[in-house]
């Protein structure tokens, strides 16, 4: 199942639902010869598109490399590159290809001043379109499209928006949530009239800073404030105040709105009135409500939530950032994952849930998971990109992970602790560097140069739970202990823009799962590889049998890219007796659990061998065991193991009748990178008679309310005693 950001979609309700706010759809500006398009996550990076003779057309990967890509994100109006992708990283195109083996010097300011075989000249296709990763920053000057075409004189546009904290408890929050408005306008920062400002006004503009919603101002207090700076020699406000240039002078908004540029805004004075500008009143104060996850962690006391509202009901998964993914909603306590909720949704934005929305179910119209809806929110700018950084690797998106902390007092940045340093942790920091997912979590980082006085490990002890917004939210050692210090010590990753996700079709087990007692003279092989309870080692074979609790499993890879082995092929293991080449060691565990979580029984599934079984209509298996072929799940694609085949069990003949917890982990040890492990582990409640055995309730960790289940790392914690 592949999916990509919708052109539409009730964007405001769902967005505010989630704690954040709509994104403020952007588009390329500056020149009309090149864009960026296709799947990806950030407006800097996507497939590099021509204009020529009308119509839009490709750009061959031939001979392109980073100067190439520098001199088009120049063009687009961006300070420069930061890598380029081939191979149609970012979707093959349609049209024509117009450039092929493009060579610049670098200095060039556009594309068609650089040496290519000419206009239309190649001999390439769709699946060697090129595409390039720009700097976020812009060039100096450059006018953002995160704002409207509508507004100022002569076509000018309003850009971005902040708020200005005056009192000294706002200054010390992050995120910033209450202030003075300011527009940014000709380059130039802007303060707002107060006058006939309202509520709509402070719900876009919170909205536009990521924000779900506004509160009310006490405006008698800031006016005493703005009064008394006035009065004061010492502060400017007065002179400021009484030029036309400090102020936008009105604006008013619906509240719908993506951006104040939408709204009518009034930038110069009135015509004919020469009386000064924004005459007895002040600038424009909004409060804005973070989203949950962006409160500070001290909220102030207040009225308790009850259960019901502290329930999400609509969630974001697999996305690269915060604030971005496939969107699920949660109906009869179950989160759509394997079902398909709604579809044809038709929002007018005013609502305050989804489920307010008019909508049709989704299965019965024939609603498939590649139709998946999904959204890009704005999220509020809390600062943590600012508190980490990657060093020494090849590329932007790998090297030592280097953070800033306070050190008695003082801020400094120094490396992390890789001693339990794993994929969560790994997680954690590519998305606060905005790099997406990690493909790596490094131990090792001695071949890699560190920033020159960062050397020292100012972290130590990092877990984290994989859900922190930054590094600097997990839990770490109080005093720093690193028994290795620096070098070979110090934590690193490699991040990536996609990722795969792995679940389980919890129905089908619960469908397929009976028992069968099985001679041991037909249990010689799965005995080999472990696949048998201690307690085989001892019996009289090949006399007697094993009880087995037998199931199929069908694992899919709902993600963005495919999941592959972590070990190179040179790595896999060829197991004779079952006649094929083992990539990955530990990729299941099968448990049977009491009620309490404690094991009685487990499946010994030691290796797998992982290869595309089926695929949905038009996507072609690219992954098969057979003749030492290629391992791993396509996205989109599943891997079944059918429950007539060996080590599909867990042996249950010391088990005796009662009530348990069968539970499945797929990827338990984190061995490979996923874009969300909470769905990983699959649970049903088991009754065993002694003679058969029922399983129901079959549910993956993250179906249903997150109260309901004990979560994965403490179920892992429990049965290893370690609470």
């Amino acid at each position: 199942m592949m999916w990509s950001p919708p052109a539409t979609l009730s964007l405001l309700l769902l967005c505010q639902l989630l704690g954040q706010a709509p994104l403020s759809r952007s588009q390329s500006l500056g020149t009309t010869k090149l864009r960026l398009v296709g799947p990806g996550s950030r407006p800097e990076e996507g497939r590099l598109e021509v204009l020529y003779q009308g119509q839009w057309g490709t750009v061959c990967d031939d001979d392109f490399a980073l100067q190439e890509a520098t001199v088009a994100c120049r063009q687009l109006g961006f300070e420069g590159a930061l890598t380029w992708a081939h191979s149609a990283k970012y979707g093959p195109g349609e049209g024509p290809i117009w450039l092929d083996n493009v060579r610049c010097v670098g200095t060039e300011s556009s594309l068609d001043q650089c040496g290519s075989n000419g206009w239309g000249v190649s001999d390439c296709s769709h699946s060697e379109d090129v595409g390039v990763v720009c700097q976020p920053q812009r060039q100096r000057g450059y006018l953002s499209e995160r704002v409207s075409n509508a507004l100022g004189p002569q076509g000018r546009r309003l850009e971005e928006v902040r708020l200005k904290p005056i009192l000294a408890s706002a200054k010390r929050q992050s995120p910033v949530t209450e202030g003075a408005v300011e527009v940014k306008y000709e380059g130039h920062w802007r303060q707002v009239c107060d006058q006939g400002w309202t509520r709509n006004n402070s719900k876009v503009v919170c909205g536009m800073l990521g924000f779900p919603s506004e509160a009310p101002v006490n405006n008698h207090y800031y006016r005493k404030v703005w009064d008394s700076k006035m009065r004061d020699p010492r502060f400017r406000l007065k002179s400021l105040a009484q030029k036309n240039s400090f102020w936008i002078h009105r604006v008013n908004c619906l509240g719908t709105e993506p951006h104040v540029a939408s709204c009518q805004v009034q930038v110069a004075p009135a015509r004919g009135k020469p009386r000064p500008a924004c005459l007895g009143g002040m600038h424009a104060v909004v409060s804005c409500v973070a989203g949950p996850r962006f409160r500070p962690l001290k909220a102030k006391p207040g009225r308790k939530e009850s259960r019901a509202e502290q329930e999400p009901r609509v969630r974001l998964r697999s996305g690269a950032q915060v604030g971005e993914g496939r969107v699920e909603v949660l109906k009869n306590r179950q989160w759509g994952l394997g079902l398909i909720h709604m579809s044809e949704v038709r929002c007018k934005g005013s609502e305050r849930t989804l489920s307010e929305c008019p909508a049709l179910d989704g299965s019965p119209n024939g609603c498939q998971h590649e139709n998946d809806a999904a959204v890009r929110c704005n999220v509020p700018n809390m600062g943590f990109q600012n508190q980490v950084r990657l060093a020494g690797g090849r590329n932007p998106e790998e090297g030592v992970v280097e953070v800033q902390v306070e050190v008695n007092g003082v801020r400094r940045w120094g490396t992390v602790c890789s001693d339990h340093w794993g994929l969560t942790e790994a997680m954690v920091t590519c998305r606060q560097l905005g790099l997406g997912f990690a493909s790596h979590a490094i131990k090792d980082t001695w071949y890699w140069q560190g920033t020159a006085g960062a050397e020292e490990v100012v972290m130590s002890g990092v877990r984290c739970s994989g859900t922190e917004l930054a590094l600097q939210q997990c839990q770490r050692h109080g005093p720093v202990h690193c028994p290795h210090s620096t070098g070979r010590g110090s934590a690193g990753v490699s991040c990536t823009d996609s990722a795969p996700d792995l679940v389980m079709n919890a129905q089908l087990v619960q469908e397929t799962a009976y028992l069968e007692d099985r001679p041991l003279s037909q249990l010689y092989c799965a005995h080999e590889e472990n696949c048998l309870s201690k307690s085989a080692d001892h019996m009289d074979w090949p006399y007697g049998h094993r009880r087995l609790l037998r199931f199929s499993s069908q694992i899919f890879n709902l993600g963005r890219a495919d999941f592959r082995p972590k070990t190179g092929r040179h790595s896999w293991i060829w197991h004779q007796c079952h006649m094929h080449y083992h990539s990955i060691e530990v990729f299941t565990h099968y448990d049977l659990l009491t009620l309490n979580g404690s094991k009685v029984a487990e499946g010994h599934k030691a290796s797998f061998c992982l290869e595309d079984t089926n695929c949905p209509a038009g996507l072609q298996r690219r992954y098969a065991c057979a003749n030492f072929g290629e391992q791993g799940v396509t996205v989109g694609c599943w891997d079944t193991y059918r429950h007539d085949i060996d080590c599909q069990w867990v042996d249950i003949t010391d088990v005796g009748p009662g009530d348990y917890i069968f539970q499945v982990v797929v990827n338990p040890k984190y061995e490979v990178a996923e874009s969300d492990f909470s769905n990983n582990m699959m649970q049903c409640r088991c009754k065993y008679n002694g003679h058969q055995v029922w399983l129901h309730n079959c549910h993956t960790g993250d179906s249903y309310r997150a109260n309901a289940e004990l979560s994965l790392e403490q179920e892992q914690r429990l049965r290893n005693n370690l609470i």
